[in-house]
């Protein structure tokens, strides 16, 4: 059975909360809101879960059903260990910050109380807040990451480098996951979807252009590419001018308007697509696919 994550999401939340943190023992040795509206704000208090409204700055809007009921069954047992964070609105009213997978799986446990710190922090904090506690998650995709880094940098003012501090992590572990934003959307649902590991990705961002990252997309869904044979496959590609190879593509010369062509519906469809063009214009295109659901999803590009 799954539990809660022990308290300490990192230096840079910890420095942005400004705790001390200690470990909830119990309910006898906090205050509750309820018994004593006046309690001082950072310490931990009992607030009513009806009184707690979520944050809408909450970068996370999936969150694993068989999870959630886990750590209620954990909670229902021996109590929630790591209390959520708050802030006061008025009276009896609370705006979540951060620990949205803790509120829930406390409303599925049927508890009426919760012990929250209670922070003041206006939306830039708010956001600032949420954002690293998504990112401290030890079951985040990738992809997640990287939104998440992306929104830190736009919508918090700040730079890599301050982004990486607050995170504590390098600059260049950052650089990586905000480049995986640039691939083609059909890879970067891939990954979210743990259909490529980040080892295959990272081979991937060193790939030119997005038609032969989607060729090589497509090699490891079909042949099940080690990342090592993914490396390879990228330093032959680079190593030949950053071309296909040649066995891959089709025989027959292109013009550059068929061969564009070809390329676009390739990306479109994130599949090699392959045409053949008869004198007189007269040709064919076939578009591949590996399995039903890739079938589907071609079919829904379609609007089949």
């Amino acid at each position: 059975m799954s539990k809660d994550r022990k308290f300490g999401l990192g230096k840079g939340l910890s420095a942005l909360l400004n705790d001390t943190p200690e470990s909830y023992r119990g309910r006898d040795h906090q205050s509750s809101v309820t018994d004593n509206p006046n309690a001082a704000l950072g310490s931990i208090s009992h607030i009513k879960l009806n009184q707690i409204e979520v944050n809408p700055y909450q970068p996370r809007f999936e969150f694993d059903e068989e999870a959630l009921k886990e750590l209620s069954e954990s909670i229902i047992l021996q109590g929630l260990i790591q209390p959520i964070t708050v802030r006061q609105l008025g009276q009896n009213h609370y705006q979540l910050i951060s620990g949205e997978r803790r509120l829930r799986a406390s409303k599925m446990a049927g508890i009426t109380e919760i012990p929250a710190y209670i922070r003041t922090a206006d939306d830039q904090q708010m956001l600032e807040m949420a954002l690293i506690e998504n990112i401290q998650r030890e079951n985040l995709n990738a992809i997640e990451v990287a939104l998440s880094f992306q929104r830190m940098i736009d919508e918090c003012s700040i730079n890599q480098e301050e982004l990486g501090d607050r995170v504590s992590k390098n600059r260049s572990t950052v650089t990586n996951y905000l480049r995986l934003l640039k691939l083609p959307p059909t890879i970067q649902a891939a990954i979210r979807d743990n259909k490529i590991s980040m080892g295959h990705a990272r081979a991937l961002i060193n790939v030119g252009d997005a038609t032969t990252q989607l060729y090589v997309f497509q090699e490891i869904l079909s042949k099940d590419l080690s990342v090592r044979k993914v490396e390879e496959l990228v330093r032959d590609i680079k190593a030949n001018g950053s071309k296909i190879p040649t066995k891959e593509k089709k025989q027959e010369s292109f013009s550059f308007q068929y061969q564009k062509i070809q390329d676009d519906l390739s990306s479109k469809f994130a599949t090699r697509i392959k045409m053949k063009v008869q004198n007189g214009g007269k040709g064919s295109i076939e578009i591949p696919f590996l399995s039903d659901d890739d079938l589907n999803r071609i079919l829904e590009l379609l609007d089949w």
